[in-house]
């Protein structure tokens, strides 16, 4: 038996509250009465599956959250899921053994590990729990815990800091109960022995929070990216996020080289 959907109503007032617009500019902007969209959101009147994917687009809802709000409309989904993914795995690896010498993966919405290049195994050998890389290995909990990668992590307060930010905007963005769990805790996780002093600011005025990381070649200084695929039209694809670290100085570039 399934689970019934919240209203339609309720569900687009909530994304209109998480990304703080009100009912006069979201009207505005997909072009729609102010009194219809408040009578689409009190549930007096009911938006037609065209008027939701407008408002969706507006409110830049995820695509798996918008197929919710259709089906709460009571129309059928109109993303897939699953299906384009056979086809693009090959795809993505390509684009991470491309990286190398540089640590390259790819995760989902929740920060589970899907893919990485041949460079990612070789830091994350010998970590004190070999069971944070058991599948479905998530990547912020491994990079944080302190039998994880934390006490190899130079500058684990900084990046602490980083990746809690991170994840802090995530929720507020995406209301996503799994991460909100997550947050909550990574935040109680306890430090890792005091690591080394931290190296000085490696980008001038402080504009990037690099991560200083101990590898069997030694420090490396690494400077994360992340990649998203641009026009997905579906579900599992538009949630994949490509993280690749790139070296901060000469020193690194010749350490990863050294590593691969």
């Amino acid at each position: 038996m399934s689970t019934p959907h919240p209203p339609i109503g309720l569900l687009l007032r909530e994304w209109r509250q998480r990304r703080r617009r009100s009912q006069l500019d979201l009207a505005l902007d997909a072009e729609v009465s102010t009194r219809h969209l408040s009578y689409v959101e009190s549930g007096r009147a009911s938006p037609s599956r065209e008027m939701v994917l407008r408002l969706a687009t507006q409110l830049d809802v995820p695509l798996r959250a918008r197929n919710t709000l259709l089906l709460a409309a009571g129309y059928a989904p109109a993303y897939r899921e699953d299906v384009a993914m056979g086809g693009m795995r090959e795809a993505v690896q390509m684009i991470l053994d491309a990286q190398a010498p540089n640590p390259a993966l790819a995760v989902d919405r929740h920060w589970h590990l899907v893919a990485a290049n041949a460079v990612l195994p070789k830091l994350l050998k010998g970590i004190g729990d070999p069971a944070l890389l058991a599948p479905p290995a998530n990547v912020l909990r491994l990079s944080l815990h302190p039998a994880g990668l934390a006490p190899r992590i130079g500058n684990f307060a900084e990046w602490r800091a980083h990746v809690l930010e991170r994840l802090h905007r995530q929720v507020e963005a995406s209301g996503d109960g799994v991460l909100a769990a997550l947050l909550t805790e990574l935040r109680a996780l306890t430090a890792p022995p005091m690591a080394a002093p931290s190296s000085p600011a490696l980008i001038p005025g402080g504009l990037v929070v690099p991560l200083l990381l101990d590898s069997p070649a030694g420090r490396l200084a690494l400077l994360s990216t992340t990649a998203v695929f641009g026009t997905p039209v579906e579900v599992t694809l538009s949630e994949l996020a490509i993280e690749a670290f790139y070296p901060a100085d000469p020193e690194t570039a010749a350490r990863l080289r050294q590593l691969s």
